[in-house]
């Protein structure tokens, strides 16, 4: 008969498997480190949706309003930041020839419906070629301009002639929109 006695000591046990835990933790840590070091860029990561892309921030209907305000709180902030947004021509009296306001219609009240035209001011070379009231898409930098006092003016880069959207309104400003250096 062939007897086989094991003691088996817990400390032991659970120093050694600790022990390989922290050296594992340790392999990882060094290969992050590596790979931030030797190369890992934003292209790496350019497939994943989750990531915003912060050269160019689109902006969606329902924040329009929020990034409006937010722009126009805190201008220094977001001078040069690029955008694209879609929206229409809308032109007052006073503003120059190579001007016009990117407009959207913001709800005020819905019983009676009441909007109000909000936007940012734009600025292009070819701004005459486009009529009141029609759709464009733009690509532009927020910069700082005058218009009754210091107002944020996006210099155009891009404009596209586009169909009116199913909802062309936006929601007015909540308290909800949290603020941050980069618009995304």
């Amino acid at each position: 008969m062939f007897v086989c006695n094991v003691k088996f000591n817990k400390n032991s046990f659970f120093k050694g498997l600790m022990g390989i835990f922290a050296i594992i933790c340790v392999c990882l840590a060094i290969t992050a480190g590596f790979k931030i070091l030797t190369g890992y860029n934003r292209e790496t990561f350019e497939h994943l949706e989750c990531l915003p892309n912060t050269d160019i921030a689109i902006i969606r209907d329902e924040d329009y309003t929020n990034i409006l305000k937010m722009v126009n709180d805190n201008l220094d902030t977001y001078i040069g930041q690029k955008i694209t947004y879609t929206g229409y021509v809308y032109r007052v009296a006073d503003i120059k020839e190579n001007e016009f306001i990117l407009a959207r219609d913001m709800v005020i009240s819905n019983s009676p419906k009441q909007t109000l035209v909000v936007g940012f001011l734009s600025t292009c070379n070819n701004a005459k070629d486009f009529e009141n009231n029609s759709w464009v898409t733009i690509t532009g930098t927020i910069e700082k301009g005058e218009y009754l006092g210091e107002v944020p003016i996006i210099n155009i880069s891009s404009i596209e002639k586009t169909i009116k959207p199913d909802n062309c309104e936006v929601p007015v400003p909540d308290d909800y929109y949290v603020p941050t250096a980069v618009i995304y």
